[in-house]
């Protein structure tokens, strides 16, 4: 079970961090082309939020629901794609912010992965002082315990 690399899209749709972390899963492709696929999965992801079945009409006489409207979900879009080869998980933050993680197709748990990605990059990226929201990720603490982490994971 591997995890191959991440990339962190802004909401904008521009790439602000990627890194491979397995050099035998996915062929090598150049900062180049990793802008366009950043652009490329926001405007698909994009789309596909929109394509959401039309919801039900609530019948207001219904005793089921007593006459409380509930908010609906927000359409999420993109989650998940999946190949013979690998499998990309995408993780969308309430702020537009998204974590596309490429892992092995075995790979088990990926939403807690995902969700540790986060709380790292909350900690020790959305906490430095110096980062600017929206511009590229540039936070050592970050590198060396995301690192660490998907070493770990990589190891199980």
């Amino acid at each position: 079970m591997t995890v191959f690399a991440l990339i962190i899209i802004n909401k904008a749709g521009g790439l602000i961090y990627h890194r491979t972390f397995h050099e035998g899963g996915l062929n090598k492709i150049s900062t180049n082309d990793y802008l366009v696929l950043a652009g490329t999965f926001h405007g698909v992801h994009a789309i596909t939020a929109r394509l959401n079945p039309i919801p039900q009409q609530i019948n207001r006489n219904s005793a089921s629901s007593a006459g409380i409207m509930t908010r609906p979900e927000p359409p999420s879009g993109l989650e998940v794609l999946e190949s013979e080869n690998f499998r990309l998980q995408c993780f969308s933050t309430l702020t537009g912010i998204k974590f596309l993680l490429f892992t092995d197709t075995t790979q088990t748990n990926v939403d807690l992965t995902m969700r540790r990605v986060y709380e790292m990059y909350t900690d020790y990226v959305m906490k430095n002082p110096f980062y600017q929201l929206e511009m590229p990720v540039r936070c050592e603490l970050f590198e060396r315990k995301l690192t660490s982490y998907i070493r770990e994971v990589n190891n199980r």
